[in-house]
């Protein structure tokens, strides 16, 4: 082989090595770039996700404070019901009570009164006229 040969061997195979340095080169400066660009929608989603999941808990937070202020009123109602329905209870035993006394006190005026009749037919009728 001539010398002229050799060199342009080694020309072209210099060529062909910068060339596929050049090429290996920018298909790596792409990859490069195309996974920084992937990482930057990776990292818009992430912060739209984190507003999302921000949102969904200050929902979430109202909605239990609702619930809790619901039971709490809940609550409040169901001791006024257990108040009323005692008050209630005892002015029926107080009622109770008060139409014992009069029966009793009816009973005793009946006894002594010597005018009227021990059954307390006329008694009955003349409250029922009242």
């Amino acid at each position: 082989m001539s010398t002229g040969t050799i060199v342009v061997i080694v020309v072209v195979a210099v060529v062909v090595l910068i060339l596929l340095a050049l090429v290996t080169s920018a298909t790596a400066r792409k990859r490069r770039e195309s996974r920084r660009q992937e990482a930057r929608e990776l990292r818009g989603e992430a912060r739209t996700r984190s507003v999302q999941a921000e949102s969904a808990r200050a929902s979430a937070d109202e909605r239990a404070a609702q619930a809790r202020r619901a039971e709490a009123e809940a609550e409040e109602l169901a001791a006024t019901a257990r108040k009323n329905r005692a008050a209630a209870e005892r002015q029926s035993i107080e009622a109770e009570r008060q139409s014992d006394a009069a029966r009793s006190h009816h009973d005793e005026a009946r006894h002594l009164d010597p005018d009227t009749s021990d059954s307390g037919y006329e008694e009955a009728v003349a409250i029922d006229r009242d």
